[in-house]
C-alpha cells in the first residue's frame, strides 16, 4: 500500500464519519473521550513498557504522561458534556429600520471537519494518537487523521488499535480516528494537501512546520494550520530574586532545563540578568546543578545530532564562556550552560537560535534597557518568566509589556516546564512559537481551533434545534 492510498483511505473514512460526529451531542462525545481514557488505563502496563523501549524516557515519566493524557481526555469529555462546543449567542429581533432595528441573529459554532494531526516526538502519549489535539478535535465534533511520529511507531500503532476497539464497542465508525504509519516528508505533505482535510495540528521542527504551513496555504482552498514550531523561553532574573535562596533557585531552574533531557517545548534556553556579582554567582550555581544531572538518551539519533550541533556551535563562540558542557565521550552526559554579554547576544544572530535539549545561555546586561533590547530580539516564545517582578513599579510594568509582546504565557513564579490543562491556559505565542498566536494547543480553548463561527439569521426552529441552540 503506497502512502497516498493509505492517506486516501484514512481521509475518506474520516470524511464519511464527519457528518455523523458533527451532529453528535455532548454526552455522546463525552462517552467516547471517557472510554478512551479508561482504555489507556486498562492497558497501562503494556503501553508504558512499549513506550519506554522506544523512547527511553523511563517508567515514572511515562506513567505520569499517561495520567496527563487520560486527564486531558476526561477534561474534554466534561467540556463536551457541559455544552462548551455548542455555546452560542442570540440577538433577538428588534423592530424598526436599521441601524436600531435588526433581524434575529444567533451565532453558533460548527465543526470544521477532518483534522490532520501530526504527533510530537517528545510526548509519546500526551501529544500523540490520543493526545490533546485529538481530544480537543473530537470534543469539537471533528474526526482526526493522525500521522504517527517515527520516534515511537510501535506505540502509536498499539494506541490506535486500542482506539479502534473502543470505537467499535461504542458502535462508532473507525474513521473517527485514522492513522498514517508512513515516515516520510512526502506523506506529510500529501496529508495536508488532501482536499478532505479541513485543518492541521502540528508540533515539531521549524523547517517541517514551515513546509507544511506553506502547503496548507497554497491549496486551492487553503485551510488553517495550527503549528507549534519552536521556543527559547527566556527567564529574566532581576536582582531582587537573587537576594536570598540563590542556590535553591539555581536548583529549581536546573531541574527545568534538564527535565526530559531538555526536550520539552517550554524548556528554558535563555537566562537574562543584569551584570552583577550575584548574577555571576547564580550562573555558576546553575552550571553546577545542570552538570550534576545525568541526562537520559535523546529521543532519536536525529534529535541527538541536532542537540550536539547546537551546543558545539555555542561553545565555539569566542564571546561565550562555557560553564558546563556535556561529556560527549561518555554514554550518559549532562547539559550545557554558557554565559555571554548582552552586547554579544545582540550582535550575533546565531546566539539566538533554539537548541532543542538541555542547553541554557546566560546573558548578562549592563542595563535594563539592554534587557529590553535582548527580549525584543528574541523570536516569539511560548513563555517568558519574570523572577523578582512582584512589586509594582514603572520598570516592572515596562518589563511586562515587553515580555507579553513576545510570549503566549508570562510566569512570575516557578519555571515554564509544565502546562496545566485548564480553561485559562494559553499554549501558543507569536511566530515561531506558533503559527496562530490567537489559539492554544493546551487547555479547553484548544477546541476553538476546530470550530467555525456561523451566524443564523431569522432561522426557523428546526434549524436552531439542528445546531443544538437552546430553546
Amino acid at each position: 500500500m503506497t502512502p497516498h492510498i493509505e492517506i486516501d483511505n484514512a481521509v475518506s473514512a474520516a470524511q464519511a464519519a464527519a457528518p455523523h460526529w458533527a451532529k453528535s451531542d455532548g454526552p455522546r462525545r463525552a462517552d467516547l473521550l471517557n472510554a478512551l481514557a479508561t482504555g489507556l488505563e486498562a492497558e497501562r502496563a503494556e503501553l508504558v513498557a512499549l513506550a519506554d523501549r522506544e523512547t527511553k524516557l523511563g517508567l515514572p515519566r511515562l506513567n505520569g504522561e499517561l495520567d496527563r493524557t487520560c486527564f486531558q481526555l476526561r477534561r474534554f469529555a466534561d467540556y463536551a458534556r457541559d455544552g462548551g462546543p455548542f455555546a452560542c449567542h442570540a440577538d433577538p429581533a428588534v423592530a424598526g429600520p436599521p441601524p436600531q432595528g435588526r433581524p434575529q441573529i444567533t451565532r453558533v459554532r460548527v465543526p470544521l471537519g477532518p483534522v490532520a494531526m501530526f504527533s510530537a516526538s517528545n510526548f509519546p502519549f500526551a501529544f500523540s494518537v490520543l493526545g490533546g489535539d485529538t481530544a480537543s478535535a473530537l470534543a469539537a465534533g471533528c474526526p482526526v487523521v493522525v500521522k504517527a511520529h517515527p520516534a515511537h511507531p510501535l506505540l502509536s500503532r498499539a494506541v490506535h488499535q486500542l482506539t479502534l476497539r473502543v470505537l467499535a464497542s461504542l458502535d462508532l465508525p473507525a474513521g473517527l480516528v485514522g492513522h498514517i504509519d508512513e515516515d516520510s516528508f512526502e506523506a506529510g505533505m500529501a496529508l495536508v494537501a488532501h482536499p478532505g482535510i479541513r485543518a492541521v495540528a502540528f508540533t515539531g521542527s521549524l523547517s517541517g512546520g514551515q513546509a507544511l504551513s506553506k502547503q496548507a496555504a497554497s491549496r486551492p482552498r487553503p485551510i488553517p494550520f495550527y503549528g507549534e514550531l519552536g521556543s527559547i523561553n527566556p527567564v529574566v532574573v532581576l536582582p531582587g530574586a537573587l537576594e536570598q535562596s540563590l542556590d535553591e533557585k539555581a536548583r529549581l531552574l536546573a531541574g527545568s532545563v534538564t527535565q526530559g533531557a531538555g526536550q520539552f517545548c517550554t524548556s528554558p534556553g535563555l537566562v537574562l540578568m543584569l551584570d552583577t556579582p550575584e548574577s555571576h554567582a547564580f550562573a555558576r550555581a546553575l552550571a553546577r546543578e545542570v552538570a550534576a544531572v545525568v541526562l537520559h538518551p535523546m529521543l532519536s539519533p536525529r534529535i541527538s545530532e541536532g542537540y550536539k550541533a547546537g551546543v558545539r556551535s555555542l561553545a565555539a563562540e569566542d564571546s561565550v564562556e562555557v560553564l558546563a558542557e556535556p561529556g560527549w565521550e561518555h554514554e550518559k552526559s549532562s547539559g550545557f550552560v554558557g554565559v555571554t554579554s548582552a552586547s554579544a547576544f545582540l550582535d550575533k544572530e546565531r546566539l539566538r537560535h533554539e537548541v532543542f535539549g538541555s542547553s541554557c545561555l546566560c546573558v548578562l546586561a549592563k542595563s535594563m534597557a539592554q534587557i529590553h533590547a535582548v527580549l525584543e530580539e528574541v523570536a516569539g516564545s511560548l513563555t517568558v518568566t519574570l523572577w523578582g517582578a512582584e512589586e509594582e513599579s514603572a520598570e516592572n510594568r515596562l518589563l511586562l509589556r515587553t515580555a507579553q509582546s513576545i510570549a503566549g504565557r508570562v510566569l512570575f513564579k516557578g519555571v515554564p516546564t509544565g502546562v496545566a490543562v485548564t480553561p485559562a491556559q494559553h499554549h501558543g505565542g507569536p511566530w515561531p512559537a506558533s503559527t496562530q498566536a490567537l489559539f492554544t494547543s493546551v487547555g479547553l480553548a484548544a477546541a476553538d481551533r476546530f470550530l467555525r463561527p456561523l451566524a443564523l439569521q431569522d432561522a426557523p426552529d428546526w434549524v436552531s434545534q439542528s445546531q443544538g441552540v437552546p430553546a
